[in-house]
């Protein structure tokens, strides 16, 4: 992002595209960068998001998808939104091959307290497309320059079906590694499917992880988030040491515009990453 105008983006270049799902409507872009200072610049952490600019279309804000382990590049998980109406800028974007340029505006907003993390044990619970920001978190915790840093590492993520689970090579490496426990379900499996079953807040029951010495990291759809905190609270986690993202609130991304707010919170800078504490007495349309 420019130093001296923040709404400049910086020139990238698609140098990856990853069909995820299915329905063909998921992709993870690989980018780039075109100028070796932009991208010494590009410091960022997990959790935090980036405006993608598409020349003639507009702008929208993405979580970032790859780890800051990752070197040379910064990977965004992206869904064409929307079937009536498509988004326009995500639909532009998923029309662009592999070579394309567009601009990257960013690292922005606060990201997973990984100093909070550390010395803790870590609970990731994901639905559907919400992941691709704790996916990030996920492959920063395991690197190995970073593992011994934190606790028992759990994670339990969901999706409708087998075909709109994410990032199926890195799930497969995940539930062979011995430093994780890596739980993942699917509302409803196939023929082919040989996993577990169930709803993500029920799993989160069945599973019971231990709030001692814990974190749970919660990010997915509205309605799974609604079911599931109830789960924490009964296995008496704190509101302190329940984080989600708020990313979804998105907008501008240096609080100018003023449409991320909610109550005395901008989500763009305070957030996007929250506690529940953080969120208690707030107004409840986030």
């Amino acid at each position: 992002m420019s130093a001296s105008n923040p709404y400049i983006p910086i020139p990238v270049q698609i140098s990856k595209i990853i069909n995820e799902v299915d329905t063909n409507d998921i992709k993870t872009f690989r980018f780039t960068f075109l100028n070796k200072e932009d991208e010494k610049k590009f410091k960022y952490l997990p959790g935090q998001f980036a405006e993608l600019s598409i020349y003639g279309k507009g702008e929208s804000p993405i979580g970032i998808a790859s780890s800051p382990t990752n070197s040379g590049y910064v990977e965004f998980t992206v869904q064409r939104a929307g079937t009536i109406v498509p988004g326009l800028v995500t639909s532009a974007l998923h029309d662009l091959d592999e070579g394309a340029q567009i601009g990257l505006r960013g690292p922005l907003g606060n990201s997973w307290p990984i100093e909070y993390l550390t010395k803790k044990n870590i609970v990731v619970v994901g639905g559907g497309f919400a992941f691709t920001t704790l996916r990030s978190l996920i492959n920063y915790m395991l690197h190995k320059d970073n593992r011994a840093r934190f606790g028992e590492i759990t994670v339990i993520y969901g999706a409708r079906t087998p075909g709109l689970l994410l990032y199926k090579d890195e799930l497969a490496a995940w539930e062979k590694r011995k430093d994780i426990k890596s739980i993942i379900t699917v509302d409803k499996g196939d023929e082919s499917w040989r996993g577990r079953e169930g709803f993500v807040p029920a799993v989160c029951k069945d599973v019971a992880p231990s709030p001692k010495n814990a974190v749970a990291v919660i990010c997915g759809p509205p309605i799974m988030i609604k079911f599931t905190l109830p789960v924490f609270f009964e296995l008496s986690f704190s509101q302190e040491n329940i984080l989600t993202s708020l990313e979804m609130r998105m907008k501008c991304g240096i609080g100018k515009c003023g449409r991320c707010n909610v109550g005395s919170k901008y989500v763009c800078t305070d957030g996007p990453i929250f506690s529940l504490a953080d969120l208690d007495g707030l107004p409840r349309d986030f």
